[in-house]
């Protein structure tokens, strides 16, 4: 049986990091505003320090545990590495962090603003993390996983409660799925009480995948989020926590997360990644129908981008 963060450890982590990171504010805006009927309470989480939600993870992770002098080793299709390679800068840590090429520009030059050492090679996140992992053993630092770490689960989950005690009672929630560190944390503390929803791209559905073997299987990852969500196979605690706690996990298409994306932009001017839009695009596309006025919480869980890929994107959606 798989050991869940429970609320008790989500909250000692949120004390534990609170100094650290930001209570990042929340948008409340009705659904029309965005061409849908739910309204929606948006939890703007890319304007986290680092441009994610993983720096609440990786504080936890480093202040829970005190790496040795060696340092930290993350592997990560970008913004856990940021968060990571930020996490370490700010506590005086060696940050050593493997990327694949795939990773996005953006997310590879704010790494190299961290001061840590970037590695960039391999398809995708899978392989830069088995260098990760040779690295890790020869060297003696500490491997930060992105997505299967207890402490990074709980540090995630410190989004849940930060958001609840912002928003009050949502009627539901809709989360982001990479390799399951957020929605574990997330479902790890509302257990059900809260309907909470995973949303992946057809190209990165690892998760659904999982689900539909009833054991976690390798998901060959493409398509657009591919840098922020694609993990071959999630992780043993997200995947527990969504067997465990969430209502349904569905799939979008890459056109209808970039049409999400650009959606945030002309309405809001929220530069937010791909992967960030993935709720909206779900409601958006239909792939996930909930009543009209309902109260949906979204997640904008990323915002590590080149904002002019926003201003290409649309234009060449208007030709």
């Amino acid at each position: 049986m798989i050991d869940l963060p429970d609320r008790a450890a989500i909250e000692a982590a949120y004390d534990r990091i609170r100094s650290h990171i930001r209570a990042t504010p929340v948008l409340e805006i009705p659904g029309s505003a965005l061409g849908i009927e739910p309204n929606l309470v948006l939890k703007l989480e890319h304007t986290q320090i680092a441009g994610s939600f993983k720096a609440r993870g990786a504080f936890n992770a480093l202040l829970a545990s005190p790496p040795p002098a060696a340092g930290i080793a993350a592997a990560s299709g970008g913004n856990h590495g940021i968060a990571a390679a930020t996490a370490a800068a700010a506590l005086g840590l060696r940050a050593e962090i493997f990327v694949p090429s795939i990773s996005a520009a953006a997310k590879q030059k704010r790494l190299r603003a961290t001061g840590a050492t970037l590695h960039v090679g391999g398809r995708d996140y899978a392989e830069a993390r088995d260098a990760c992992d040779a690295h890790a053993a020869t060297s003696g630092a500490r491997i930060v996983h992105a997505y299967d770490d207890r402490d990074v689960v709980t540090g995630q989950g410190t989004l849940a409660l930060e958001f609840e005690r912002q928003a009050g009672k949502l009627d539901a929630l809709l989360i982001a799925i990479g390799g399951g560190g957020l929605i574990g944390g997330v479902a790890s503390w509302h257990q059900g009480a809260t309907p909470v929803y995973g949303v992946e791209s057809e190209g990165t559905g690892s998760m659904r995948a999982a689900l539909d073997a009833g054991h976690i299987v390798e998901f060959p990852v493409q398509g657009l989020a591919a840098d922020a969500l694609g993990a071959r196979k999630v992780g043993t605690i997200g995947f527990e926590a969504v067997r465990r706690h969430v209502r349904d996990v569905v799939l979008v298409t890459d056109a209808a997360l970039r049409d999400a994306q650009l959606r945030l932009w002309d309405a809001l001017r929220l530069a937010v990644e791909p992967s960030a839009a993935a709720g909206l695009a779900a409601l958006a596309s239909g792939r996930l129908k909930l009543p009209a006025g309902a109260r949906v919480g979204l997640v904008l869980c990323g915002g590590n981008l080149d904002p002019a890929t926003l201003e290409s994107a649309g234009e060449t959606a208007d030709k």
